[in-house]
Order: structure tokens, then sequence, then C-alpha cells
């Protein structure tokens, strides 16, 4: 199997995840921010060689330097899919043949062994997984030298499929769990958060 190298776009904390904000205390919700990507690269980092995290804003994620990531500016005027293309020409550079994944940040309860299970049942396809609505996309993979092709907006998942990539059926629930609403994350907190994600909820979460 080719080589894996992911792309985590992670706007900056104090933006992103607005229909979040009130699951935590308002001053401590960038840091609820941080500790879902924190989560996800914790769980990501030991299924691939490479993670790029593309932000707008490198100063204020410097701290998940920690869990071996690259950090790059995000080119432009904060278009997702512009900065996964981004993403992707810097890490093709590297390995003109590897597979080259684009992974939502938001996967607090991520399991290493669900993304390596959806990792070798692509089997050298462009593939994608949906979210647990069928709706968004949680991870997109290229084949092994082609294009990422990314369509991540408002009905991903149908684009992405129609675009050419194959729907993985293999039963990631953790992989499927992005997490964008207070219920999303109740539904995460069942399968068991990380470590950052739990410590920021314990100490700091809205009665």
């Amino acid at each position: 199997m080719a080589s894996v190298d992911l792309i985590v776009p992670l706007k900056p904390p104090h933006l992103g995840k607005s229909r979040l904000r009130g699951a935590v205390d308002e001053p401590a919700h960038p840091d609820l921010v941080l500790a879902l990507a924190a989560d996800t690269l914790a769980a990501a980092r030991s299924a691939v060689r490479r993670i790029l995290l593309v932000t707008a804003d490198p100063g204020a994620v410097a701290a998940l330097r920690r869990f071996d990531v690259e950090i790059t500016g995000e080119p432009g005027a904060g278009d997702l899919n512009g900065a996964l293309r981004h993403g992707a020409e810097l890490l093709r550079a590297g390995d003109p043949g590897s597979v080259i994944g684009a992974l939502q940040a938001d996967l607090p309860a991520l399991r290493p062994d669900e993304l390596s299970a959806a990792l070798t049942e692509a089997a050298g396809r462009r593939v994608f997984v949906a979210d647990s609505d069928g709706t968004g996309t949680t991870l997109l993979l290229s084949a092994p030298g082609g294009a990422l092709g990314p369509r991540f907006g408002a009905g991903s998942a149908r684009a992405h499929a129609e675009s050419g990539a194959v729907a993985l059926s293999t039963s990631v629930p953790t992989l499927r769990c992005d997490v964008d609403t207070p219920a999303d994350l109740a539904r995460a907190e069942k399968f068991g958060v990380g470590r950052w994600t739990a410590g920021v909820l314990s100490e700091r979460r809205v009665a």
C-alpha cells in the first residue's frame, strides 16, 4: 500500500465551530476547538506517514506541533477546498506517488484502528467516508499519485460520489462522528472522547 499523507484544515480557534458555542464557557471556546483537533491528530498520527495542518493563523495552533505535525499557512481568502488543494500540492511535491488525504479536525472520539481500517479498505482507490448523517465527509483519499479533488461544503458526500470517489462501507463510527453541534458532542462522548477534549469539558463545561 502506498504511503498516506493527510491534510487537516483548521480555522483559527476563536472563529471555528460557531454552532458549538455554548458547550463550554465562552472564553474556553477556542480551547475546545483546539482540543477537538488535538484528539483527532493524536489518533491519526500513528496511522499515516505525514500530517499537514493548513490554517489561516499558524501561530494560534502552534501548540499542535506536539503531535509531530507540520503547519502551513492557508493561501487566499479562506476557501476550504482551496486550502486542501494547496496542502495537496505541498505533500505531493515530497512524494508524487503517495496517497493524499483530507481529514476533518473535529473527530475527538477517533480510534486509530478505525482510520487504519478505512485506509486498508481504500485499496488504491479515490474514496471518501461520509459522516454519521450521510451528507458530509470526514475523510477523502486520493488514489496513489492521483488528484484529491476536494468538494467539501454542504452536501459534500454526494458531491464526492458524483465526482467519482467511492463511498467506504466499513464500520468506522468514530471516524464518522464529526462534531459541529452540542448534540454531536454528546454523541462523541458516548464513544469516548480523547483526553484533551475530556479535559476542557470537565473544567469549563456550561452547566
